[in-house]
């Protein structure tokens, strides 16, 4: 994930499957071949999967798998912590009102959000 473009076409697949050539558009900096090989280390990585769309030739779409989704997690945390840096980069905020929405641990069994003091880290001896 430390390469140059895995990130970004995590980040481009986002929103939904998409087809090589979509890819390519979407960061059009990227050499053919070089997109190929990020495609295929994600495949490999488990983190995106390719969805055949036709045989012949064959034609793949990507999406993201499992693994992925979740990175997609951290993607959209990254996001928000460089947006509230930046002068000119607009935070995410909730369509129905317009507030800017914020990133919170969240405990899914207690049904509260969880506060860095009361977050604790489980470590294996």
């Amino acid at each position: 994930m430390g390469d140059r473009w895995s990130l970004l076409l995590v980040e481009a697949l986002l929103d939904g499957p998409r087809r090589f050539n979509e890819l390519a558009e979407a960061l059009p900096s990227i050499a053919p071949n070089i997109l190929a090989d990020r495609l295929r280390r994600l495949e490999r990585g488990r983190i995106i999967v390719a969805i055949p769309y036709q045989e012949r030739p064959p034609r793949m779409s990507y999406a993201l798998a499992g693994e992925g989704r979740e990175l997609a997690s951290a993607l959209r945390l990254l996001a928000d912590w460089g947006s509230r840096r930046s002068e000119t980069a607009e935070p995410l905020h909730h369509e129905a009102c317009g507030t800017a929405l914020e990133t919170r641990w969240w405990c899914p069994t207690c049904a509260v959000s969880v506060d860095d003091a009361q977050a604790a880290e489980t470590r294996s001896v």
